[in-house]
Order: structure tokens, then C-alpha cells, then sequence
């Protein structure tokens, strides 16, 4: 097999990315979303004491973020090219499914770890500035903001392979994000795990989260291309 065009996976991401600025549903909820997931973490900094906070890693509440957010752009992938009948012109072109479906991943990825990224960043300020300096310390700490920032693009990712997944079989878009949300919910739920101590913050057991996270979004891409039929998509 010839190897991956990256000029064609770029073209891809970015015909993707100039789309989902001009639908606004889209934009809508990856703005809500994270909204959501910001509340827990300043909530606790800010009711709880300095010596609670310290058992627990409560930043990790914001992997919320890219769990949930990237299945809203992501579930849009196939079927909503499908509703809107741009999808066999795509199909036309020299692009191969791989080359496709890496390329609209790309263009759901970037924007979800952007405001991932964003949203967290403006946590940690708003409890740097606001909170005490004490339950500040107990929270900003380094292991829990460097598990955050190289967590976030794995975590999305995964949620983005689900997604494209169920929007090569879904009948429609709402549909898609319906069934997509709570399947990529398991990965949160293992960071709420780390977060309330069930499962030790231990560079170990990191390691062993980022291996599995790693393996399972070589698994989602070989997946969804096993999953892309592009006959099925144009005949259904």
C-alpha cells in the first residue's frame, strides 16, 4: 500500500475545519460543553479545605472536557456529509478512507484540545488569582498539570475514533452525538477515578493510562476505516 499523503490528510482537515465554523450548532456545543465541566473543579477549590484538597486531584476533572466535547464535531463526520449530500462528491476525489478519515479527525482535534487547553488555563488562573493561597498549592500542582496537558490530546482522540465510528452507521447527526457521548464517557470515568483517589495519581499508573489510551486510538482509526463503506453510505 502507497503511504499516507499528508497534503490530501491537510486538504481534508482543512475543507473540515472551514465547514465547522459556519455551522453553528457545532460551535454551540463545543462552547457549552466545557462550561459544564469548569464548574466541579472551582466549586471544590472553593468550599472545600486546603487539607481535603490534598487528597485528591481535582484538575483532573477538566479530561471531562476532551472526553465529552470532540464527539459532538466528530459524530458530524460521515453522516452529516450524508444528510447535507456533499459526501459522494468527496468520495469522487483521489482521497483513499484512511487519508479521509484521518484528516476529519485531525479537523476534530484540534479544535477540542484548543478549548480544552483554553478552558483549563483559565481555571488555573481564576484559582492562582482568586482562591486561597493554600487550597491554590493543594490544587495547581505540577504532576496534576502536566497529566492534564499531555492526557487532553489522548483522551480526545480516542472520543473522536468513537465518534467518527458511530457516524459511518448512524441514520442522522442528532442521533450520532446521542449515542456517542455516553460511550466516551468510561475515559472520564477512569479520570474521576484518579481524581476522587480510588485509582493512585502515580507516574506508574500514568504510564500504564497513556499506553492504554495509545493503543486503543490505533485501534479506533484501523476501526473506523474496517467501518467506512463508502457503497453502504452512498446507497442507504
Amino acid at each position: 500500500m502507497n503511504p499516507i499523503s499528508l497534503r490530501r490528510v491537510r486538504a481534508v482537515a482543512g475543507k473540515e475545519l472551514r465547514d465547522y465554523r459556519r455551522n453553528r450548532s457545532l460551535v454551540a456545543g463545543m462552547t457549552i460543553i466545557p462550561l459544564v465541566f469548569l464548574i466541579t473543579p472551582l466549586v471544590q477549590v472553593f468550599t472545600m479545605t486546603p487539607a481535603d484538597l490534598q487528597h485528591g486531584a481535582w484538575l483532573v476533572y477538566m479530561l471531562g472536557i476532551p472526553a465529552v466535547a470532540p464527539t459532538v464535531i466528530a459524530a458530524h463526520a460521515i453522516v452529516g456529509e450524508r444528510q447535507q449530500g456533499t459526501l459522494e462528491p468527496v468520495l469522487t476525489t483521489p482521497v483513499r478512507r484512511d487519508e479521509l478519515l484521518l484528516g476529519k479527525a485531525l479537523a476534530a482535534l484540534v479544535p477540542s484540545v484548543a478549548v480544552s487547553y483554553l478552558v483549563f488555563g483559565l481555571v488555573v488562573a481564576v484559582i492562582a488569582v482568586f482562591a486561597e493561597p493554600q487550597s491554590a498549592a493543594a490544587v495547581l500542582r505540577g504532576p496534576a498539570i502536566a497529566a492534564q496537558i499531555f492526557f487532553t490530546p489522548l483522551v480526545a482522540a480516542w472520543s473522536i475514533w468513537i465518534g467518527i465510528i458511530i457516524s459511518t452507521r448512524a441514520k442522522d447527526v442528532r442521533s450520532a452525538q446521542q449515542i456517542a457521548m455516553p460511550i466516551s464517557l468510561p475515559s472520564f470515568a477512569v479520570a474521576l477515578l484518579v481524581a476522587m483517589g480510588v485509582i493512585p495519581a502515580t507516574l506508574p499508573v500514568a504510564c500504564l493510562l497513556a499506553a492504554i489510551l495509545a493503543g486503543l486510538n490505533i485501534a479506533g482509526w484501523a476501526m473506523s476505516v474496517a467501518a467506512f463503506d463508502p457503497e453502504r453510505l452512498i446507497t442507504r
